[in-house]
């Protein structure tokens, strides 16, 4: 895959792309704190499509939002959106990991007449939250920014930048590297220290002031009208339990679901059955 940059009006976003110009076009976006290198595994097993795998708002190598913008789901398509129309793309399909599969949901369901398929890999939909805790994840949200800042650890070495990558949990070694070699730069807070540091934004990490109810997330996935292919994997994750990952495919009007064994980055760790999986979907005709 090779290096593309846009400008939009989110600032410039950067990415990786690959396949055949003129091919079925799909976006494909990342997931948190991830960055468009969580592609690189599956591209070479989708034949016949053009991937372009954006950075993310504040992720890898792309800009970061001013400081009186906020991260948020719905903010993250419409910048999506604005890559789309930087490429003079109408009509593409969507591909989604985590986040990035919230985040494509929305999209799909934000303009259904641009998604003509969607491909939802562990995460249909964005993570919700109980109407009673909305003004103490506000009141949370608003406090945040007053909290004492810890600063950017520095990595003596991108080899145990991804040792703590792979501490954190949920991912393998290899597909560790992928990202961290993305999503580190060096150091510059002191010339005679070296070493490398995340350049993804600190502010990723700080609670989301509003998050839709569980309510208003299913009416949004029950509205979108292209066909979609949700990936699975198994065991469920914690913060997306079996029974609601269930209910909201459920939500789908034209839905197909695949269940694989595996971890939360399957299509990094298993490309090659995440790409069984996905089958020909990208390669059907035009919704």
């Amino acid at each position: 895959m090779r290096e593309f940059v846009v400008d939009t009006d989110f600032g410039r976003l950067a990415g990786l792309r690959g396949g055949p110009a003129g091919a079925p076009r799909v976006l494909a976006l990342h997931g948190w704190l991830d960055n468009a290198a969580s592609f690189v595994p599956l591209q070479p097993h989708l034949p016949g499509i053009e991937l372009v795998a954006p950075d993310l708002p504040g992720h890898g190598a792309s800009a970061h939002l001013p400081a009186a913008a906020e991260y948020t789901v719905v903010n993250a398509a419409r910048a999506m959106f604005a890559v789309a129309d930087a490429l003079g793309w109408d009509r593409f399909a969507l591909l989604g990991h985590s986040l990035g599969a919230a985040v494509a949901s929305v999209m799909a369901a934000a303009a259904p007449e641009r998604i003509e398929r969607l491909v939802a890999i562990e995460a249909l939909g964005a993570l919700a939250e109980d109407i009673d805790r909305s003004a103490l994840r506000l009141h949370r949200a608003f406090s945040e920014p007053r909290a004492t800042r810890r600063s950017l650890r520095v990595f003596p070495d991108i080899a145990t930048a991804v040792e703590t990558r792979v501490a954190s949990g949920g991912i393998e070694v290899a597909a560790a590297r992928l990202l961290v070699e993305r999503g580190v730069a060096p150091a510059r807070f002191d010339e005679s220290q070296g070493g490398y540091t995340w350049r993804s934004d600190p502010r990723l990490t700080r609670p989301t002031a509003i998050r839709m109810s569980e309510d208003q997330v299913r009416d949004l996935l029950t509205a979108i009208e292209c066909p979609t292919r949700v990936v699975y994997a198994n065991p469920a994750q914690p913060y997306f339990p079996e029974a609601l990952r269930r209910a909201r495919f459920a939500c789908l009007r034209h839905g197909e679901l695949v269940v694989l064994d595996g971890g939360h980055h399957l299509h990094m760790e298993q490309p090659e059955a995440v790409a069984a999986a996905i089958g020909g979907h990208f390669a059907g005709p035009r919704h």
